[in-house]
């Protein structure tokens, strides 16, 4: 069973799903997703990329006019590990194809919460 969600922004919004209020667009961010502790780690990965793609476009001097970020992963069922997350990206742009790539492989270095689940943080719960 694959966790999927979808977060778009900007002229990718969805139509559908929820709606977050989003500091760099004006009408927030559409989350499409199952309420289900998977598809809310694979949330944590999509919308930290659609944030940091908005964040270093700005850093970069690029115009996004629209993302959609997609998150799927899955779990062994035996043991409930992560089989891992893969993510894809949408824009919506007039920046050319190499700022796009110089973009997505920025993001693809500083997004915060892919960087932390690389790391395999500890979790526990507090006494």
């Amino acid at each position: 069973m694959a966790f999927d969600v979808v977060a778009g922004a900007g002229s990718l919004l969805s139509g559908t799903g929820v709606r977050f209020p989003h500091r760099w667009t004006s009408a927030g961010v559409s989350v499409d997703t199952e309420f289900t502790g998977g598809h809310l780690l694979h949330l944590a990965a999509a919308g930290c990329v659609l944030n940091d793609l908005y964040r270093e476009a700005d850093r970069l001097g690029i115009e996004l006019a629209g993302v959609r970020v997609t998150a799927t992963g899955g779990f062994d069922t035996t043991t409930w590990a992560s089989t891992g997350i893969t993510y894809s990206v949408e824009l919506d742009s007039a920046a050319t194809a190499e700022e796009l790539d110089r973009l997505l492989a920025v993001v693809d270095d500083v997004a915060e919460i892919p960087r932390a689940l690389r790391a395999g943080p500890p979790v526990r719960r507090a006494p």
